[in-house]
């Protein structure tokens, strides 16, 4: 079924401020130029043909579907990545566009989803499936796979029923979309029932649960945290990550850690803000509060006298959950909120924190915070309260990881699942 009149006028209608949204947000014309050509073509060349082709939107889908992607490059096959941000597109490239998949392996923008330009892109990569990650769907993307005949399939689907209720207001071209997938594999059964209310086929419709819990973290950066923990002195720190921050939680998080890094010399706060754009930011609200920061872009190491260490670099968050002894999770303290994976810290053994506001993994973290496997937190003061806690008690920590152990072991088995799904369309 064609997309409607309307959607395509209102992208065309978009597309300078799409344009200039991504002049603003560049770092130089280099890079302003690379992503334009991305988006709005003439294309990158294609590395390789009839490639496995995965769309994610962000780092939370790309590392979703990480075990994924690494099973059919480890099978040899080609596999395309596309993303939508900048942090996914870095997140899958420090990931796997290296030995030994280099060859098999690229990662280049989706395309606007214009129908033209749709159409190049699968004229010029011509893919043999579509693999959309989490919640991401397309009119004009869906279509061209329908009539280039790409079978497509959303894997690790999750749907809150925030989402559901956006998806609703335009339920005809909802449901043309949802009309276009072969196979749609839901994390739950509250997603899938929503999916079916929007108008997913319940043939094609099955819970597989989530393939998120069969991560695990990459060997490249487990052996490179050990390596910077040797080098830069750290064995002596105790050390908290705070990741995937938003404004103002950085502010609020380091306003009620200050005294705490101010009367303990050993302690040290590591800082992954969520989006690039706000790097130069977040070191001034440091900077503000008379705490000594260092800075990952600067290529500065971690001294004896840093209190804060800024990790201002992108694709690297594995390494700092691996040189952490707790963690905060963010996104979850800042309105509206809404959370990012709890499980990659846990995947390592560390004890994790959020805040409240975590409904975009609700059904996840209530699973661990059921079992007592994680704390959830109302506000700064207390999760640094809370953080403090898991750095002096060990025993207390320990307790934490064993039951998010327990919960981990319990849910492994997605990623089988959506294999043998996918499987049957190659």
């Amino acid at each position: 079924m064609a997309t409607p009149f309307w959607y395509n006028a209102a992208l065309a209608m978009i597309k300078p401020l799409y344009q200039w949204r991504i002049k603003k947000r560049a770092q130089d014309q280099g890079a302003y130029h690379q992503e334009c050509v991305e988006r709005f073509g003439p294309f990158q060349t294609p590395k390789n043909l009839k490639a496995i082709w995965f769309h994610a939107v962000s780092v939370g889908e790309t590392n979703a579907a990480q075990p994924l992607i690494e099973h059919y490059l480890k099978q040899g096959h080609s596999v395309l990545v596309t993303n939508t941000t900048k942090t996914g597109q870095a997140r899958a490239k420090s990931l796997f566009n290296k030995a030994p998949y280099d060859a098999l392996f690229q990662a280049v923008y989706l395309p606007a989803d214009q129908k033209g330009l749709v159409q190049a892109f699968f004229q010029k990569y011509q893919p043999k499936i579509l693999i959309l990650v989490e919640t991401e769907l397309w009119p004009n993307l869906l279509d061209q796979a329908q009539i280039f005949k790409v079978p497509s399939i959303l894997v690790n689907a999750r749907l809150s029923e925030k989402s559901a209720q956006g998806y609703a207001k335009v339920s005809g071209l909802t449901r043309a979309m949802l009309h276009g997938l072969d196979q749609l594999l839901a994390q739950d059964r509250a997603t899938a029932e929503r999916f079916i209310q929007l108008g997913a086929a319940q043939s094609v419709t099955q819970v597989v649960g989530s393939i998120k819990f069969d991560i695990h973290a990459p060997e490249s950066f487990v052996k490179r945290a050990a390596q910077l923990k040797q080098e830069w002195s750290l064995a002596g720190r105790k050390i908290v990550v705070l990741a995937s921050t938003h404004a103002p939680e950085e502010q609020k998080l380091l306003s009620a850690l200050k005294p705490y890094l101010d009367a303990q010399p050993e302690l040290l706060c590591i800082v992954v803000p969520r989006h690039p754009e706000r790097f130069d930011e977040v070191f001034a609200v440091a900077q503000s509060l008379n705490l000594n920061t260092t800075r990952r872009s600067l290529g500065q190491e971690i001294a004896a006298d840093s209190q804060v260490y800024l990790a201002d670099s992108m694709g690297e968050l594995w390494l700092w959950y691996a040189l952490s002894d707790a963690c905060f999770v963010g996104g979850s303290l800042n309105e509206p909120g809404g959370g990012h994976n709890i499980l990659e810290p846990i995947a390592l053994d560390i004890p994790t924190v959020l805040g409240k506001n975590y409904f975009n993994f609700q059904t996840i973290v209530d699973e661990f915070l059921h079992a007592d496997a994680v704390k959830v937190v109302e506000t700064a003061e207390q999760a640094a309260v809370v953080l403090m806690q898991l750095l002096a008690d060990a025993e207390q920590a320990q307790q934490l990881n064993r039951a998010a152990q327990q919960i981990m072991q319990l849910n492994k088995g997605s990623l089988h699942k959506h294999i043998q799904a996918i499987d049957g369309y190659l």
